[in-house]
């Protein structure tokens, strides 16, 4: 709505540049409304073409000779808090940066339009008498009836959350209010956020010397002010998480907002809680399954300094922070982090800019370092904090190499004898296990034994994978890479051979099918994000800390963030599936993946041990691995980079050319390739078809550049591509220090 503050007439001289949030790489003038005053940084509705659009002002500035003659007047200025000179400055190093407009990157940023609105009041219902006393005047109590009445009774509550929280619909309470045992009362525009507390020392859990000592660095630097980054690098089950919460107590402290950042939805409900009973009040959310009137709760609470601690996805950077005190990043090794459409960001190293621009300490903590966050520290330019040991009477597990050379599973089978053997002696003790496979469905391709034609995606170039659990929905296949889904077909479409279509491979539902035929009494849960989401998802996660399954089968899903004190055993089913890639980071991201889910055994009293099934026992990686010495691997990853000069010796980039028309994108890409600059430092690499030459009905080709570490990627991008114009139904994506190569 527009501010009730009236103020003097600006100048005529005065005109506001105001950056919509569009592929634009500029801000529009605008003429100044002629009772408000207007600031840098507020957000405002400006005219554009025939529609409305929200955008932010940049700059108020002196009107100069070639500005239009006629400017369109600002619309409406939001009364909401406006974005300071920081931010303005992080969305245009973020645009330089990403090589993206300007406009782009504020949509980021526009997490929640519904919050620039005043909030509209809110009724809520309270009973007039008990259950018991309407039942005496007459009135028919059913217990559903009864429950909302106990729970009106204690204070008013809008019929939407009375009706959740007593598990009725909204007809009953209705229904009650109708017969007069309900009564309106208004509420605050908003349900205020919890305060925090001012004795952070109340429910601080006792640390161990180690733990105490890295604990009070971090503080320190939260304490000291200003910008710092802190490597928090500690094994599994150290307790990183507690030794940050110091950090961030001391922030609290000092009456500042905390930014803690997860890299997958998933492990949200699980640090919720932990939060709460470190500090004893709940923090906000913020991710993509939060619903629109919480979000833009959470944005307004945030910007007005309300909001004092936010869990957030990668997506919580771009919030409207008032006073943001503390960024940690939780396993920021992660590859999630990685923003893959629209302006492509690293969650991680975006997160070090904000806390630069915002002056503030940033905590990236992790069991399994990013060789980018190791070489920082090296270099001095993070502080390196270790935690050595695993926390109380908890040890790292054993961790043994089966060779599948040599202990072949049974036919059609992907559990080994050893480990099999191991899993059947762990669940005698009452133990639980886990079998570790970083693949979704039930089997990852469907093949004629016919004619050997294999299912593919009819818009991507990639196999389509079998499902059989997915609810309802029977035998299918799916693409997991557009979506695309059909019922599993009986006839072979290529040869047209009956009931011949056979699955190959297993998937976690393939696996828990074997894990179900070979332990037929035990309580068995696969674990994907096909599977599972939500608030399924936190029930089954706590379903198994509690101990209520034996035998879990699962993905990434669970290879980090979760504390199962009763898992005793993981077995790794095919350790080898990550290096099967033309990505430069396979051998960190394998060693990170096995380093992180065998750390999920023995995180409770009892000890723990990790199987890793592979075919390649003898590489160096899986040496390393099973005699837990990182170093070893650390040192001959770096020796590889910096030998090939690869990240974080040298740079990267990536320019994916797409489009429908397959001539259109391969005209294009040869246009491109005459038309790029020579250079000293970059060499740019291609046009080649993308590993998934097609995707989402696209074809893809692909340019890859490569330079040392002071090669400006960004400048050399932009000279090629300045004097191009591709056609129509072209499109270019541009990716700084890719993560992704198909």
């Amino acid at each position: 709505m527009n501010s009730s503050r009236q103020q003097t007439k600006q100048p005529d001289a005065l005109v506001a540049d105001v950056l919509p949030p569009l592929k634009l790489a500029h801000p529009f003038t605008y003429q100044l409304p002629g009772e408000q005053e207007v600031h840098e940084g507020a957000f405002v509705r400006v005219p554009l073409g025939p529609r409305q659009e929200i955008g932010v002002v940049w700059s108020v500035r002196k009107r100069r000779a070639d500005d239009p003659a006629r400017l369109k007047p600002i619309a409406e200025v939001f009364d909401f808090p406006p974005m300071p000179t920081w931010r303005r400055r992080f969305i245009e190093w973020v645009a330089d940066y990403y090589v993206a407009t300007p406009g782009l990157v504020l949509k980021l940023f526009l997490g929640s339009r519904d919050a620039l609105r005043t909030p509209k009041t809110r009724t809520g219902w309270r009973a007039v008498m008990t259950p018991d006393e309407a039942a005496v005047a007459g009135h028919r109590m059913t217990e559903q009836r009864r429950r909302v009445l106990a729970l009106a009774l204690e204070r008013p509550l809008p019929a939407a959350e009375l009706a959740e929280r007593a598990g009725v619909s909204r007809s009953v309470v209705q229904g009650l209010a109708d017969a007069g045992l309900l009564t309106p009362e208004p509420l605050p525009a908003e349900e205020e956020w919890p305060a925090w507390p001012g004795d952070m020392a109340a429910t601080r859990p006792a640390l161990t010397p180690e733990q105490e000592r890295a604990a009070a660095a971090l503080a320190r630097r939260v304490e000291e002010g200003g910008f710092s980054v802190s490597l928090l690098d500690g094994v599994t089950g150290s307790g990183k998480t507690e030794v940050y919460f110091e950090a961030m107590a001391a922030a609290l402290a000092r009456g500042n907002q905390v930014l803690l950042l997860l890299p997958e939805i998933a492990l949200t409900g699980g640090f919720i809680r932990r939060v709460a009973a470190r500090f004893g009040v709940t923090p906000a959310e913020w991710h993509s399954d939060v619903g629109p009137a919480q979000r833009a709760r959470v944005f307004r609470g945030v910007a007005e300094g309300r909001v004092r601690v936010v869990v957030a996805a990668r997506s919580g950077l771009f919030l409207p922070w008032r006073n943001l005190g503390l960024v940690v990043v939780d396993e920021e090794h992660e590859s999630a982090y990685k923003q893959e459409s629209g302006v492509p960001y690293q969650g991680r190293d975006t997160a070090v800019m904000l806390g630069r621009q915002a002056n503030v300490p940033v905590i990236l903590a992790s069991a399994t370092p990013s060789l980018e966050s190791l070489v920082n520290a090296e270099r001095g330019r993070y502080h390196h904090v270790r935690l050595t040991e695993r926390f109380g009477p908890a040890r790292l597990p054993d961790i043994t190499l089966i060779d599948l050379k040599k202990e072949r599973p049974e036919p059609r089978s992907w559990i080994s004898p050893p480990l099999t053997q191991a899993a059947t002696e762990t669940l005698s003790r009452g133990e639980q296990v886990l079998f570790f496979l970083n693949r979704r469905g039930y089997a990852p391709l469907t093949i004629c034994r016919a004619c050997g034609h294999r299912l593919q995606c009819p818009h991507c170039a990639t196999w389509m994978v079998q499902h059989r659990a997915l609810a309802g929905a029977g035998e299918m296949l799916l693409c997991h890479h557009c979506g695309h889904a059909m019922p599993l077909p009986s006839i072979c479409p290529e040869c047209g051979a009956q009931e011949r279509l056979a699955p190959v491979g297993p998937g976690v539902e393939r696996l828990a099918e074997e894990a179900a035929r070979r332990w037929p009494d035990a309580r068995i849960i696969a674990l994907s994000s096909d599977l599972l989401q939500g608030a399924a998802l936190k029930k089954a996660m706590a379903d198994i800390a509690e101990g209520a399954c034996d035998i879990i089968v699962g993905t990434q899903l669970v290879a980090k963030g979760h504390h199962f004190p009763n898992l005793t055993l993981v077995g790794v089913i095919d350790a080898d599936l990550a290096l099967e890639t033309a990505d430069p980071r396979a051998g960190e991201r394998t060693w990170q993946l096995l380093a992180q889910v065998s750390g999920r055994a023995g995180r409770g009293a009892r000890p723990g041990r990790a199987l890793i099934q592979t075919h390649l026992p003898e590489v160096p990686l899986m040496r390393a691995l099973a005699a837990c010495d990182r170093e070893a691997f650390i040192v001959q990853e770096k020796a590889a980079r910096r030998a090939a000069g690869m990240p974080p010796y040298g740079r990267l980039a990536a320019i994916i050319v797409s489009g429908r028309d397959e001539e259109a994108v391969r005209a294009f890409c040869m246009d491109m390739a005459r038309a790029r600059p020579a250079s000293r430092l970059v060499l740019a690499l291609g046009p080649a078809p993308a590993p998934i030459e097609r995707l989402r009905g696209r074809w893809r080709w692909r340019f890859l550049l490569k330079g040392p570490r002071n090669a400006d990627l960004q400048g050399y991008i932009r000279a090629w591509l300045r004097p191009l114009r591709p056609p129509a139904s072209v499109t270019l994506e541009i990716d700084i220090d890719p993560y992704n190569f198909l």
